[in-house]
């Protein structure tokens, strides 16, 4: 399958992202999970809103990561520099190439090898940073390079600089 069928591709309730040119269909998320993405996505809006950073996207937003195969992952939030959207402009279909900063928050059903696999996938796409968040534990793991991985508990600050320039919050202030 490619980026374009995916686009048209259709079966509810399911999401789906392409991997390496395969479908991979996932189950809805739960209430948790979606007021968690919620809020940082509002968090990250706000923050990135008041210093004219760039644009950020909610969960489901299609980025494309690799060609011929296609791959086309969604992170459940993210954040792209204000200089690389300026230079395209905002395109209908997915944003061709990796977010600078990707958010995933497990779902209950997720399998924490799972999370950390994609975390290091948007990272070898050339993403910039990717945080990982765990409602349950109310954590947050800090991904910048598969040998700069951080975990923070709910005490400790996450502090996005230089990747999101001046976004430094508490981690038990992500989970609302």
């Amino acid at each position: 399958m490619t980026a374009q069928e995916l686009l048209r591709y259709r079966n509810e309730p399911y999401r789906q992202e392409l991997i390496a040119g395969r479908l991979r269909e996932m189950e809805p998320s739960g209430f948790l999970h979606g007021q968690v993405t919620s809020w940082v996505g509002h968090l990250l809006l706000e923050h990135v809103s008041a210093h004219g950073l760039g644009v950020v996207v909610g969960a489901e937003t299609g980025f494309v990561l690799a060609r011929d195969p296609d791959t086309v992952r969604a992170p459940d939030a993210a954040f792209v520099r204000a200089e690389r959207v300026t230079a395209g402009g905002l395109p209908e279909t997915y944003w061709p190439g990796p977010p600078d900063l990707a958010v995933e928050v497990l779902s209950p059903n997720d399998r924490r090898e799972d999370v950390e696999a994609k975390a290091l996938d948007w990272l070898a796409a050339g993403t910039r940073a990717v945080v990982t968040l765990d409602p349950r534990q109310h954590t947050a793991t800090l991904y910048r390079s598969p040998t700069d991985i951080r975990a923070l508990r709910s005490d400790e600050l996450l502090d996005l600089d230089p990747e999101l320039p001046g976004f430094c919050v508490g981690v038990t202030e992500l989970f609302g």
